[in-house]
């Protein structure tokens, strides 16, 4: 059965919300923001004026209860997740949580088996994945450009845990973890989704910036980790390293690049994004010379803009049917979607399988997280 539109409930007012979802939700001609749910009054009462919506809630079951929606967009703390996004399902609502999307694997396997009983659409928007870059990077690996996985290694460098300031991300008890969520989580489901199952891993992580031992409440906490490093075992025998940092000094206009490189039987393929004006991909096949540039084709562009990485960014996500875009279309014309609550689960249980094997120095088997 298809809708002609949709009541959809933003719950969070930060900045992300202001600069992703709102915007997004602005320019679908079918879907209106009719809720937004903020701990600062303030704060959404202002999100409210700018973007014409029309009730204001500080308390998220009051809103979820309330007020007359189709869809809710969850942007808050990840410790939140988990409540809201069972309260929303139980509620009948269609759902978009954002990444990591609970503090343990058996939270997120809960989230994901209720949203699949109610036959409810669900999205965990792992950004990066939508990108041209990643776009065409699957489309060349599934196409075999690389033949038969050997490895991969992915590098996710940013710096904005260099101030050594406190911060709710650096919190497990708000984060569940630091870097390795935060980042790790986007780089881990690119990985799965290019190469396939992760059987097991290993992981180190580490706190090398000093942070405040206490809260701005004066609550003492437990710090995250500001880097993580990973290996990882791939079910079809492929082997992948992924280091993710917030400690890194990257001139950029936004503070951090992307780096990704894939190699296999038949070829290899690299990818660099500067986060500036260079959003890259370069291979090379057996038998067919060097490394050479590969342009990314028109339709992996669509419409978006690619003169800087964050024209391409606004409009992949504002103007193309990603995301949250996306999210909308498929809850009006009942199409599958992805990646959902399921995968956002997966994903968990991969975090899960990183926190065990650094606390206990060993390699984990995925399949051991319970």
């Amino acid at each position: 059965m298809t809708r002609n539109s949709l009541s959809v409930g933003m719950v969070g007012s930060s900045w992300w919300a202001d600069a992703m979802h709102l915007p997004a939700l602005d320019s679908h001609p079918q879907a209106r923001a009719t809720a937004i749910c903020g701990r600062s009054r303030e704060r959404a009462e202002a999100l409210a004026a700018t973007w014409g919506i029309p009730q204001v809630y500080t308390d998220f079951t009051a809103m979820i209860d309330q007020a007359e929606l189709d869809a809710i967009v969850i942007a808050t703390p990840n410790n939140t997740h988990y409540p809201i996004t069972m309260r929303a399902l139980q509620r009948g609502l269609h759902v978009l949580c954002e990444k990591p999307i609970a503090l343990t694997y058996a939270q997120a396997r809960d989230m994901a088996q209720v949203a699949a009983n109610a036959n409810l659409k669900t999205l965990v928007p792992f950004t990066y994945s939508f990108m041209p870059t990643a776009r065409y990077l699957k489309e060349l690996i599934a196409g075999g450009y690389i033949g038969a996985p050997y490895h991969l290694n992915m590098r996710y460098y940013t710096g904005f845990a260099r101030d050594g300031d406190y911060r709710w991300r650096f919190d497990k008890r708000i984060a569940g973890s630091g870097v390795l969520g935060d980042l790790g989580s986007h780089f881990l489901y690119i990985a799965e989704w290019l190469y396939g199952e992760i059987q097991a891993l290993t992981c180190r992580l580490s706190h090398i910036v000093p942070r405040p031992e206490t809260d701005p409440a004066g609550d003492v906490y437990p710090v995250g980790d500001d880097s993580c490093m990973l290996t990882l075992e791939f079910a079809n025998g492929a082997m992948g390293m992924i280091h993710c940092t917030a400690l890194c000094y990257e001139d950029t206009p936004f503070g951090q690049t992307h780096h990704m490189e894939f190699h296999g039987a038949d070829g290899t393929l690299y990818s660099h994004t500067d986060w500036d004006a260079t959003q890259q991909v370069k291979g090379a096949r057996v038998g067919e010379g060097p490394v050479r540039d590969l342009p990314i084709p028109a339709h992996i562009w669509g419409d978006a803009r690619r003169d800087t990485v964050h024209n391409t960014y606004r409009d992949t996500f504002r103007s193309e049917d990603f995301m949250i875009r996306g999210f909308i279309n498929s809850i009006l014309r009942d199409t599958p979607l992805k990646p959902d609550l399921t995968d956002g689960a997966r994903i968990q249980r991969l975090l899960a399988a990183a926190a065990l094997s650094h606390e206990a120095s060993t390699r984990v088997e995925v399949a051991s997280i319970q």
